[in-house]
């Protein structure tokens, strides 16, 4: 279905309770946008905006989890902006899909504010990756636009008072913090581990627009139970089952 001619899968999410269509060679979603989802502090009424919703997995994962939100995915690909479409309407989750770069955001949205923006950006930086055949999964993970585009973008789509949500890595830390100073403050950081004692290699963010209290540097979230993985044996921490799988939102502190 997508413009290089891969072939599409049908994955389930949060247990199966979402069906998602994605590309089979292309970029795909895997735990991030679930988590991504699960820290967005929303509730019944808000609008919220996806910035590069790709097939829509953290978009559909939040309506999953809060009913009667008003959802917005802004998607640059076009395949995967249909893909987003597809999947929203096949499990009967409102989401209105726009085409379009967030560097030009499209008139319809900025004539919009939203309670919420949440992000999921490109990891890797430009020659970092080898490029595959799909451009779905280049331009996906490539860091054509930095981190601080991204933060800039979401901001001004934010009313005062609205909260903007990103998963990352934790090496970006220190560049998200700087694009917030000044415009956005009650920062909140949950580091994810993979496992008791591992590094934390991603952070979710959350910034209140305007706001001026304190960051607070959360314990990290683990993912994994046990020192290690063993083969085909389940080994979620009964917290990372409960999003992963039951599409719960993260203890809020």
């Amino acid at each position: 279905m997508t413009g290089s001619g891969s072939s599409v899968s049908l994955d389930g999410f949060l247990g199966g309770r979402l069906q998602i269509r994605q590309p089979q060679t292309g970029y795909r979603a895997a735990t991030d946008p679930v988590f991504l989802a699960a820290w967005v502090p929303a509730k019944r009424g808000d609008k919220v905006l996806e910035l590069g919703c790709g097939v829509g997995v953290a978009s559909l994962c939040l309506g999953a989890r809060i009913a009667g939100l008003s959802q917005t995915g802004l998607e640059l690909q076009a395949d995967y902006a249909a893909l987003a479409l597809q999947n929203a309407e096949n499990n009967e989750i409102p989401l209105e899909v726009v085409q379009g770069d967030l560097i030009k955001m499209p008139a319809s949205l900025k004539e919009k504010s939203f309670d919420h923006v949440l992000a999921n950006p490109p990891f890797f930086p430009e020659g970092s990756v080898s490029k595959p055949k799909d451009g779905g999964k280049s331009l996906a993970f490539v860091n054509e636009n930095n981190t601080a585009v991204w933060i800039d973008a979401g901001l001004r789509r934010l009313r005062a008072g609205g909260v903007f949500t990103m998963i990352h890595l934790s090496e970006q830390l220190g560049e998200i913090l700087s694009a917030l100073a000044g415009r956005a403050g009650n920062v909140e950081i949950l580091p994810i581990s993979a496992r008791k004692d591992k590094p934390a290699k991603r952070v979710l963010v959350r910034a209140t627009k305007s706001a001026r209290g304190p960051l607070r540097l959360l314990s990290p979230f683990v993912v994994h139970s046990g020192a290690e993985h063993v083969q085909g044996k389940p080994d979620y921490s009964p917290e990372a089952e409960g999003i992963l799988r039951h599409g719960k939102g993260f203890a809020q502190s």
